[in-house]
């Protein structure tokens, strides 16, 4: 879930938030395209393959990626644990959402001024270690305002790094193929995480936060993995010695950021494109993260036999996000993501009618399948609706309203669930599918690119 958001699914869990230098013009070109090539933007020229340096770095920001979806898989599979060792009501997750809506906003409105002055090395470690400082927190069990604010924390990390290292992926030639391999390890790790958190909390429940020190390992990894990889940009942008160039320098990538803030707010595909993504994350972390509570309520399931079926959904993520990416692309992306919706209609629909155990886990399995391609096709249509200069910022407005529609749909279940009862879930996913279907046919054309 991108805690999402981001999700997931998240929260898929993430998309470009970087700012982008402008194309440079005159004797100083040249020195400029070599310094953005450490910053791991690919030039003209790099773009024609990926060499050997761009392919340890996919591999790196894929592992950010497979961090990130750990994060967000095991909060549905934590939720009753949390629930009944805090001793609050299902309303109580939406404060976990809450904050992690707010860590994403505020990462977006922090982080263009900030790439104005980090290196793509620099930012994507930074926001690797301050996931890392989140879970350390939570591994204890810290009273429950503490916990939520790690939510706060982790989603500023996510943004960072997720959201960076989705630019730089996003930059290549071809970029839907490894865009879909990244994404896929974000969906892999949404499968491993609610295997590891369940084995841990059902082990000793009291102590089911010991889960986080799994997080802690991979976050590390992580960190070490974007230092290394991205380490010729792992610095501080070169600023002039005199105090008054520096001045001159702060004022101008302030007012290109403005500049930048402004014209992706008068774009109107900004906020087709946020619509979509506003619906297709809420579907996705709604359903990761009351599944499991819903089958414990609505069904009579079973701690911890439930506290799997997380899996099954990200199960079918990860396998539909390697081998629908292509066939998606080949013919195209508007009308496979609308026959994807009306396809999670009809799946959504067998898992709220038929009752059945297996029919469930199924059901679940093959809407994550074809709900897995769904947000790198979205982000690979909106590479090509902005301008290169402008598609950063853009893009990053889009993932801020994603993280608000990853966020309030799963907050709001929880709340109308603390009155009515969980089975609510149902009748909003329906809901959800069917705007996120009418949300995709608005989003503006784009011209079929070969690869």
């Amino acid at each position: 879930m991108a805690t999402t958001a981001r999700v997931l699914l998240t929260t898929e869990p993430t998309i470009a938030l970087q700012q982008i230098e402008l194309q440079p013009t005159g004797s100083n070109a040249n020195a400029n395209q070599r310094e953005w090539a450490s910053d791991g933007i690919p030039s003209d020229k790099t773009q024609e393959a990926l060499t050997k340096n761009n392919i340890l770095k996919v591999v790196a920001a894929s592992v950010s990626f497979f961090f990130a979806g750990n994060n967000d898989g095991s909060l549905g599979a934590l939720t009753p644990y949390i629930l009944r060792t805090y001793n609050v009501s299902t309303e109580y997750i939406a404060f976990i959402y809450g904050a992690t809506f707010l860590g994403w906003l505020f990462a977006a409105a922090t982080n263009g001024h900030m790439a104005r002055y980090l290196g793509l090395g620099t930012i994507l470690t930074l926001g690797a270690g301050i996931q890392v400082a989140a879970h350390a927190l939570r591994c204890w069990t810290p009273p429950f305002p503490l916990f939520v604010v790690t939510f706060f924390l982790q989603a500023a990390g996510m943004a960072y790094n997720e959201s960076h290292a989705n630019t730089f992926v996003a930059s290549l030639k071809s970029a839907h193929r490894p865009l879909g391999f990244i994404h896929a390890m974000y969906a892999l790790g949404t499968l491993v995480s609610p295997f590891v958190a369940t084995s841990i909390a059902s082990a000793v429940p009291s102590r089911w936060a010991l889960f986080y020190l799994y997080l802690v390992g991979v976050g590390i990894a992580n960190m070490l993995a974007a230092a290394i990889t991205f380490r010729g940009s792992l610095k501080m942008h070169a600023k002039p010695a005199p105090c008054e160039g520096q001045a001159a320098v702060d004022s101008s990538r302030r007012k290109q950021a403005n500049k930048d803030i402004v014209a992706a707010l008068k774009s109107p595909p900004v906020y087709l494109l946020s619509v979509f993504y506003f619906f297709m994350l809420g579907t996705g972390v709604t359903a990761s993260g009351w599944v499991v509570e819903y089958l414990i309520e609505a069904r009579n399931g079973r701690l911890p036999e439930v506290g799997y079926m997380p899996a099954a959904l990200a199960g079918g993520i990860f396998l539909g996000r390697l081998i629908l990416a292509e066939p998606t692309y080949r013919f195209g992306e508007r009308r496979m993501t609308l026959a994807y919706c009306i396809v999670l209609l009809a799946l959504q629909l067998v898992f709220w009618l038929v009752t059945n155990f297996v029919s469930s886990t199924v059901s679940l399995c093959f809407f994550g399948f074809f709900f897995g391609p769904m947000f790198a096709t979205g982000m690979s249509v909106g590479s090509k609706l902005f301008p290169k200069e402008l598609q950063p910022t853009a893009l990053g407005y889009v993932f801020v309203l994603a993280q608000a529609g990853g966020s309030f749909f799963p907050a709001i279940t929880g709340i109308i669930a603390s009155r009515v009862g969980v089975k609510v879930m149902q009748p909003i996913l329906v809901g959800l599918i069917v705007a996120t279907g009418i949300s995709w046919a608005l989003v503006p054309k784009v011209k079929h690119r070969d690869v």
